[in-house]
């Protein structure tokens, strides 16, 4: 009996010992590691993966305290974070409940169109640019997001984000849509209503200035420029407008591109464009809403990083034959440097 017992207590500490190997000694990586677990992979893809990033001790044993646990069918899609000393037991806890899932940071920037937005969004999160697209030019689902338009360029607020790796893309778009309504308040509503404006007009001519300049004390001028040829019935001759028409931009713009046939085409047609144009910021819409009241009607680059702006068309011609002057200076500088 005495033996007997011996026998079952050194059994019983093997096993012990045996699952403890298996599932609760520390695994042997000595810093933080990240792994990205997509849709439709095996349990035993996501083991090599871990493998691979050197986090575990043993695919072998991984893979057989996964079945002894059973989680092998229960995994959770993410970005995970494994720290330093998990079990197995730990890591397949993590996998199955998806506890350590990490947001993913992604920042959209001032003036991108829905499209360069939506492939950001594809490469940094794994979802599907095309299905971001149909979403953002689906009026139905703007409608239900709170959009009163049929057209979401214009409304992907620029900012930056904490997403998930394949998020559904409705949750993704939701979420920045989400953004737009909080930035733009009931007071811009009512401000832009007090200038003669609907959120879709204040959201078009801020899209052009967006495109127009990088210096924020110069968005209430131009915004002040574009707004009094607007009064005056003038074109608004803005090159963003054309950025937006032209395949495969942005890019340097040709006298033949300002001939193309778009109403989007300020060049050809009086007032604003049909919509949005990129999704401007905040600093824009608000220098749409406030502009800079002035008489000026014209203006150009001036070589320096900002614009001249004129009230006269022989002013402004004189500009930019200035601007011409210091562009070329400017070559000659870099090709003898």
């Amino acid at each position: 009996m005495k033996k007997f017992l011996s026998t079952l207590l050194i059994i019983l500490l093997l096993v012990g010992a045996f699952y403890y190997l298996i599932l609760w000694a520390p695994n042997n990586f000595n810093r933080d590691k990240f792994v990205m677990v997509s849709k439709g992979e095996t349990f035993s893809q996501v083991a090599d993966k871990l493998d691979k990033e050197g986090i575990l001790r043993s695919k072998f044993l991984f893979k057989l305290a996964g079945r002894i646990h059973g989680s092998t069918k229960r995994i959770q899609i993410g970005k995970y974070r494994f720290r330093s000393g998990m079990s197995n037991l730990d890591i397949l806890r993590d996998l199955s409940t998806g506890s350590t899932i990490e947001a993913i940071i992604v920042t959209i920037p001032e003036g991108w169109t829905s499209r360069r937005i939506a492939g950001l969004l594809a490469h940094n999160l794994s979802v599907d640019s095309v299905q971001l697209m149909m979403l953002v030019k689906n009026e139905v689902f703007l409608h239900d997001s709170g959009i009163k338009d049929s057209d979401g360029e214009g409304y992907l607020f620029p900012k930056t984000y904490k997403l998930y790796w394949q998020d559904t893309e409705v949750s993704i778009l939701r979420q920045i849509l989400s953004e737009f309504h909080k930035e733009f308040d009931s007071s811009m509503a009512a401000r832009a209503h007090e200038i003669g404006f609907s959120v879709h007009n204040v959201l078009t001519l801020a899209s052009i200035v967006e495109g127009e300049t990088r210096i924020d004390s110069e968005r209430a001028m131009i915004a002040g420029v574009y707004i009094n040829r607007l009064k005056k019935n003038m074109l608004l001759q803005a090159d963003p407008t054309i950025q937006f028409i032209i395949p495969h931009g942005p890019r340097l713009l040709k006298y033949s591109d300002l001939e193309r046939d778009s109403p989007y085409n300020t060049y050809r047609y009086k007032g604003l464009p049909p919509g949005p144009v990129n999704n401007p910021g905040l600093a824009s819409i608000k220098a749409v809403l406030y502009p800079r009241s002035h008489k000026y009607l014209f203006f150009v680059a001036n070589g320096l990083g900002g614009h001249t702006f004129t009230k006269t068309y022989k002013a402004h011609l004189k500009a930019v034959k200035e601007y011409e002057k210091v562009r070329e200076e400017k070559l000659a500088q870099n090709k003898n440097g």
